[in-house]
């Protein structure tokens, strides 16, 4: 069926394999490119109908039991370009966000330390508007480049898209496969050592050593997800093998034996326990995709 192809094809893979929460069932097919051409490439041979789902290291996605009937597109190890010139951070989406923060850092530049604290690609960084310690990723953006389903490479401007707290419009069929950063000129010590902090930060308060996808809640407008939870008393409520983190609440932890039902169901009812207490609504931040066993 496909043709001219130079990266990894594998049809029925377990997205367990391939998510931090480490559920889900099997994706259709499963493709880790070789470049953005090779993926343009591909794209242009699937079906126009085909459902597409694009996933990095596997954080902040919870993929159901039933798993993806269509193609999930990895960049997981892939597509990881990065080069700095002046002020300017060129990357592809399957750069690491902690390697570009330490490199910009390295090189000189200031503004995106706080990339080292998220858990994932750029690809996910810039689908999300990912943010931490009051900078976002689309602060910094100068240039993307996205790709649609039939092959075709565009240039866009961060004016081309309407970005908002952890949510971007992309245009339709299109997705993000590289883009570019505006940094400052700065002190690289103290960058680097920002980032020290903030790594550090994240170890002593998240979960590191346990499944887990990242925050699972938004924070509602002048408070944090978190901070509702546990004053509501919901660490440790437990569904199955999943649990609401005693070391941050706006965690959802995995003993090993988790199902994405389990956590799903979790998920829910902290909502609506969060809901009884407060009177607030907790968005989830983590993408739930696919089919229920």
């Amino acid at each position: 069926m496909f043709t001219d192809l130079q990266g990894e094809l594998r049809l029925n893979e377990p997205l367990s394999k391939h998510t931090s929460w480490r559920v889900g069932g099997i994706a259709q097919r499963f493709y880790r490119p070789e470049s953005v051409k090779d993926l343009a490439i591909f794209l242009a041979q699937l079906p126009k109908n085909e459902k597409i789902f694009w996933l990095g290291l596997g954080s902040n996605v919870l993929v159901r039991d039933g798993g993806f009937s269509g193609t999930v597109i990895s960049t997981a190890g892939t597509l990881q370009q990065l080069e700095i010139k002046g002020q300017e951070v060129s990357f592809e989406v399957g750069t690491y966000c902690g390697k570009l923060a330490k490199k910009a850092a390295q090189s000189g530049l200031t503004g995106s330390a706080f990339l080292a604290g998220i858990p994932g690609t750029m690809g996910g960084a810039l689908a999300m508007n990912a943010g931490a310690h009051q900078s976002e990723t689309w602060d910094w953006v100068t240039e993307i480049t996205t790709v649609d389903r039939l092959g075709t490479i565009r240039l866009r401007k961060p004016e081309d898209f309407k970005v908002s707290y952890r949510h971007v419009e992309v245009h339709e069929g299109e997705w993000f496969v590289a883009a570019k950063l505006g940094l400052k000129l700065g002190d690289s010590a103290n960058e680097l050592e920002q980032i020290k902090t903030l790594l550090k930060r994240r170890n002593v308060s998240q979960p590191t050593n346990q499944p887990c996808a990242g925050s699972v809640f938004r924070n509602p407008e002048g408070d944090f997800a978190g901070r509702l939870i546990e004053t509501g008393g919901y660490k440790g409520l437990s569904i199955g093998g999943a649990s609401v983190s005693e070391k941050h609440a706006n965690f959802i932890v995995s003993n090993g034996s988790a199902t994405a039902a389990d956590i799903e169901a979790l998920i829910g009812v902290v909502q609506q326990k969060v809901s009884l207490s407060s009177g607030v609504t907790l968005v989830p931040e983590v993408h739930i995709i696919g089919e229920s066993a």
